[in-house]
């Protein structure tokens, strides 16, 4: 047991340090790309032409309907076949970002289309534009509906970013193997890295909790002054 804690006392730095310098910038990263991109795929499905509603449509298919797993080999494996090479950390945002994307287009779609038309209708009845009524009326109020379910996105991101070790992205999990690699401790080093994930997860999972209460008293606030 004590050379399990002091294993774990040593190691807990690398850890940490990894996660840092790798896991926390590509997630912040990735699910910021990811959440443009679900935004811009969502509308297209929504609102734009059927050529471009078709291609946002199939993109979400392909990356729904695949591994992600499988996705970050094609990217990094797969495509320096047909002469794009891609360092570790660009191919795995990519990847990530990617998957990312198509799951919170989703919801983005979901919670635009819960918006009552009405809505619609009375920006339109004061003058403003498509875009102002997007952007002033209808996304503030589907921004609201939409926390919980991308809250949730973004915590399973900073678990799935262990799956960058698999295209040697140094980030926390890689981190815990290299040292599994010289000190053949594999039980005690993954639980650690474990807990780590676990204290990420549960800080993020306790902002979650706040942030929805403040936008439940916003919304609160708003109907309160309809």
């Amino acid at each position: 047991m004590q050379h399990w804690l002091q294993l774990m006392a040593e190691s807990l730095g690398p850890l940490l340090w990894a996660g840092l310098i790798f896991t926390i910038p590509l997630t912040l990263l990735s699910f910021t790309f990811g959440l443009i991109l679900g935004l811009i795929t969502a509308i297209a499905r929504l609102f734009a032409p059927a050529p471009a509603a078709a291609i946002a449509r199939f993109y979400v298919w392909v990356i729904r309907g695949t591994p992600l797993l499988v996705q970050l080999f094609v990217i990094f494996y797969g495509l320096p076949s047909i002469g794009i090479l891609l360092d570790a950390f660009p191919a795995a945002l990519i990847g990530f970002t990617l998957n990312i994307g198509a799951y919170s287009s989703e919801i983005i779609r979901a919670v635009i289309s819960s918006v009552p038309k009405g809505q619609w209708e009375a920006a339109y009845s004061i003058g403003m534009s498509w875009r102002q009524a997007m952007s002033r009326t209808i996304l503030p109020q589907a921004g609201r509906v939409a926390v919980p379910p991308l809250s949730n996105t973004f915590i399973s991101l900073v678990k799935d970013t262990s799956l960058a070790a698999a295209i040697t992205v140094p980030e926390l999990f890689q981190a815990a193997q290299r040292i599994v690699a010289t000190t053949y401790e594999p039980l005690i080093l993954y639980i650690e890295a474990a807990l780590i994930y676990l204290a990420l997860s549960s800080v993020l999972s306790a902002l979650q909790v706040r942030l929805e209460r403040r936008f439940a008293r916003y919304g609160g606030m708003l109907e309160a002054n309809a």
